[in-house]
């Protein structure tokens, strides 16, 4: 049978041999990618900013009962439901 130490020695050398390596410049150079994706993907028409008739389809009429009852949403919160009680089993 071997000294332990012969099989833990190669065990360490390992270990303090991975915190040479360099991968910090291949994170560097992707970093943010992700983000930038997540966000181009969300836009649905880049050139809406240049949309001088964005709201087309909705009249005056309905647009403003629209607005004004997402403002009083807020103004008036919802009623809390009743509460649910369930029991399992008898009680005595």
């Amino acid at each position: 049978m071997k000294n332990p130490t012969y099989f833990m020695l190669p065990a360490l050398v390992a270990a303090c041999l991975q915190g040479c390596m360099h991968t910090t410049p291949e994170w560097d150079r992707q970093f943010g990618n992700a983000t930038r994706a997540n966000l181009a993907v969300q836009v649905l028409d880049p050139a809406a900013a240049s949309n001088r008739d964005p709201a087309v389809g909705v009249d005056g009429r309905a647009a403003k009962g629209a607005h004004e009852r997402y403002q009083r949403s807020f103004a008036q919160p919802e009623a809390a439901p009743a509460p649910i009680f369930v029991t399992a089993g008898s009680v005595r």
